[in-house]
């Protein structure tokens, strides 16, 4: 006869191995998903520790402009001072005569202090207008989403056009311009593009994350300016901001607002250069 336990303990135990299997599988597929949540994460953090220190340039830099500008008063003042000190003093009328031919050497020392005053003063307010336009270029004439755009465009001063670009050798027309996208770092938060402006072939390596890059079309005097808000791997997002009117445009406004007065000058001097009937 065979004995019953056998098969029972043989059946026992290929069910003990099969959920053995399953135990296994599930922990292996645990670690595959926290192996990708890790990795997810931790390019989440590099785009973050990039941004930042981004931020940390821009911040030292304006440190240093502000401390530049400040030290500038302080070196003003000690020349005023110097001026005081070199200035002679009053003199009675009586020794104005004899001390004539002695001030030669003040009066040099003078004007080439009022000189250093003059060209520090101008060194000052160059110093001045030049933090005011990198305060202005940080502080809001960058749109960093859709919804900044759309604020700006309200503004009615410049004509905006968003771009949505892939890695290609193709250009695709933005506005006034054509872009291609060569290469977008996703790590170090830049792009590589290839602009056609005017028939021409421009090329603009590392096009950081918000950083504007300004050029012209034909004889305008004002920039078009391109900003990347976005970038993902083979892929950008970003608008092109260029002038409302062109040149042309303005000069045909200004040239029609200016033709009456034009006529009617005409007219008068014809009315003027009429004889008098005899």
């Amino acid at each position: 006869m065979s004995d019953p336990i056998t098969p029972y303990l043989a059946g026992r135990a290929r069910g003990m191995l099969a959920i053995l299997i399953l135990a296994i599988g599930g922990l292996f597929g645990y670690a595959v998903h926290q192996h990708s949540v890790v990795n997810h994460l931790s390019a989440e953090n590099n785009q973050i520790v990039s941004l930042l220190k981004d931020t940390r340039t821009q911040m030292a830099a304006l440190t240093s402009k502000l401390d530049s500008a400040t030290a500038q008063p302080v070196q003003q003042a000690s020349l005023n001072a110097d001026v005081q000190a070199a200035t002679p003093p009053k003199q009675s009328p009586q020794r104005r005569v004899a001390s004539k031919h002695h001030r030669s050497p003040g009066d040099s020392r003078f004007k080439r202090i009022q000189t250093q005053l003059d060209a520090q003063g101008k060194a000052i307010e160059s110093t001045r207008q030049e933090l005011a336009s990198t305060r202005a270029d940080l502080g809001g004439s960058i749109a960093r989403t859709h919804d900044e755009l759309v604020v700006l465009q309200k503004k009615g001063e410049r004509n905006y056009y968003e771009f949505d670009l892939d890695k290609s050798k193709q250009f695709q027309r933005t506005g006034p311009v054509g872009i291609s996208l060569r290469k977008a770092n996703t790590k170090h938060m830049y792009a590589d593009l290839e602009l056609r402006v005017d028939d021409a072939d421009l090329s603009k390596k590392h096009v950081n994350l918000f950083e504007p890059v300004f050029f012209y079309l034909g004889d305008e005097h004002r920039a078009v300016e391109l900003v990347i808000n976005n970038v993902r791997k083979n892929h950008i997002h970003g608008y092109i901001s260029a002038p409302k009117y062109s040149a042309s445009e303005l000069s045909v406004a200004s040239g029609g607002s200016a033709s009456p007065n034009s006529q009617s000058d005409s007219t008068n001097q014809q009315r003027r250069k009429l004889e008098v009937p005899r």
